[in-house]
């Protein structure tokens, strides 16, 4: 009898755990985006790099569940954040109030798309573009 395994005892201990890992990166990238969102909260790109580097190594365990979408949700916002800072710095080199609107404006987005992968995440809900 010491040789049966329970299944949904392992599945359901995989899904804890990848709830818990999505919470550790959902609280790291909330800092950030707060951080972005508020003058002088800067706490570095350094505990973005820490969550992006989670999301990268724990998606494939999530793979057929709901909470794959928000390990690509993470990584999508962050890629997607960064590619947008980077096209609209030159606006802080021409002309400053367009750059601070600019990343003001991309800072918002990336602090909603936060907040909305936290709400999807408390109601155990997959995210994503179309919901």
């Amino acid at each position: 009898m010491n040789d049966i395994i329970d299944v949904r005892a392992i599945d359901s201990e995989k899904a804890q755990d990848l709830k818990t890992v999505g919470w550790v990166s959902y609280v790291l990238h909330l800092i950030v985006a707060v951080g972005a969102v508020v003058p002088g909260a800067q706490p570095g790109a350094l505990l973005l790099i820490v969550a992006l580097v989670i999301d990268l190594v724990k998606k494939n365990e999530a793979e057929g569940t709901w909470q794959a979408s928000h390990f690509s949700w993470r990584i999508r916002s962050v890629l997607w954040a960064g590619v947008l800072y980077v096209v609209t710095a030159p606006l802080w080199f021409l002309f400053i109030l367009p750059g601070w609107i600019a990343w003001g404006l991309i800072s918002l987005w990336f602090l909603y798309r936060i907040v909305r992968g936290m709400v999807a995440m408390n109601a155990s809900q997959a995210v994503g573009d179309a919901a």
